[in-house]
């Protein structure tokens, strides 16, 4: 079983955000996912009152990055072969990589987050 501070979280769940009906836990939530979107987000007064919707958003800018650097992947080689010697390209190619299992955790988290805001419960399982 995963504990994430005062009890047990599901698989993917972020380390910086308390479990759901903890004291603060959504505010640590709307801080997480307020850090996975742009710094203006947080102009928003809606999205601070309306963490759900926060979440939404927040799913929509990770995937939209995942969509980017998947793009940029394909490319990456024929864009900057010619520009950069064969290690740092090879340098950049590996930071695409674990940016792209960075997002694609990220992802998991705020959908996590959606269902915790949405009331669902995580119940271990023995």
């Amino acid at each position: 079983m995963i504990t994430n501070r005062n009890g047990p979280v599901p698989p993917g769940w972020p380390d910086a955000v308390r479990p759901p009906d903890t004291t603060d836990w959504e505010q640590t939530a709307s801080a997480w996912l307020l850090d996975l979107c742009p710094a203006d987000f947080r102009g928003y007064g809606v999205l601070r009152r309306q963490p759900l919707g926060l979440a939404w958003l927040a799913y929509q800018h990770v995937g939209a990055q995942r969509q980017a650097l998947a793009r940029g992947l394909g490319r990456i080689r024929t864009d900057l072969s010619r520009d950069l010697p064969p290690a740092a390209l090879d340098d950049m190619i590996e930071a695409v990589e674990h940016e792209q299992a960075r997002l694609m955790a990220a992802s998991r988290g705020v959908e996590l987050i959606a269902r915790a805001l949405r009331g669902e419960r995580y119940i271990p399982r023995l």
